[in-house]
């Protein structure tokens, strides 16, 4: 069992089937800005523009590797939000361990909405997104074993 947590990148097969090597080559793994920092950026792998009540969906290229009892909660960065009304659509993404081990790789997808009237620039490069490990406690009678068998909303029960 894993005991701490990693960011990789997926493969280039699976962030660009149509040949983007240049950007593939280009993202940066996220990371903390300061020694008492809690969130990891997530880094634009390309410039992204919002205009106005616009919403732009955003490939990191990146996986999250970490302990089963954990998972990874992504937010806006904060001065984007507050500036910007930058807002996740989902309004926080939940990255679940074993969402690495899906058929995509645990390619993490970011669907932001400029909610101003103001349009928004955020160059190649450029901290757009935070992620925070949190580790999560179970119920006495949990009883799940269902394995995850895909993607972005595998989890949902077929009804």
């Amino acid at each position: 069992m894993r005991t701490a947590a990693k960011f990789e990148k997926v493969s280039y097969k699976v962030y660009a089937p149509d040949g983007s090597r240049e950007i593939y080559d280009g993202i940066k793994l996220p990371r903390r800005a300061t020694a008492k920092s809690a969130g990891y950026d997530f880094f634009a792998p390309k410039d992204l523009n919002f205009a106005p009540h616009e919403t732009v969906t955003v490939a990191t290229g990146v996986r999250a590797l970490m302990p089963n009892d954990s998972c990874l909660m992504i937010f806006p960065r904060s001065g984007l939000g507050f500036k910007y009304r930058l807002r996740l659509n989902n309004t926080v993404g939940i990255i679940d361990a074993d969402y690495s081990d899906s058929d995509n790789e645990g390619h993490i997808y970011v669907r932001l909405s400029n909610e101003s009237d103001t349009p928004l620039h955020i160059d190649a490069g450029q901290a757009f997104a935070q992620g925070i490990f949190v580790r999560y406690l179970l119920t006495e009678d949990d009883d799940v074993t269902e394995q995850r068998n895909g993607g972005l909303g595998s989890t949902t029960p077929r009804r």
